[in-house]
């Protein structure tokens, strides 16, 4: 019983970072269409209600009632959260070490 138990908090873990992904990918993803769009309150609100609406539900069928598998999909978000941050983070620029530029022209 104890080994289906920790599948159990495993696949509820897995499911959170996939929540975590579509939840804040799709932030990333918003914020960078609504540089380009016309009505950018539109695609803000939007996205946060399909993206609030997916991941509550997501949530919910996770949990099935089970706090400890709603802490694994939760722990398994927050995790998703910090990998979306790295992977879509822009590169600083060093001030003290500004970018090599070509003294003369090609």
């Amino acid at each position: 019983m104890v080994m289906n138990d920790t599948l159990a908090l495993v696949l509820a873990g897995i499911a959170g970072g996939a929540l975590g992904i579509f939840f804040f990918g799709g932030l990333w993803w918003t914020v960078r269409k609504t540089l380009a769009s016309g009505r950018p309150a539109l695609w803000v609100f939007g996205s946060l209600l399909l993206r609030m609406g997916v991941t509550l539900v997501g949530f919910y069928w996770v949990s099935g009632g089970d706090w400890q598998r709603m802490l694994a999909c939760l722990v398994g978000f927050v995790v998703a959260r910090q990998l979306v941050k790295q992977l879509t983070r822009v590169p600083e620029i060093d001030p003290m070490h500004p970018s090599q530029e070509a003294s003369h022209a090609p």
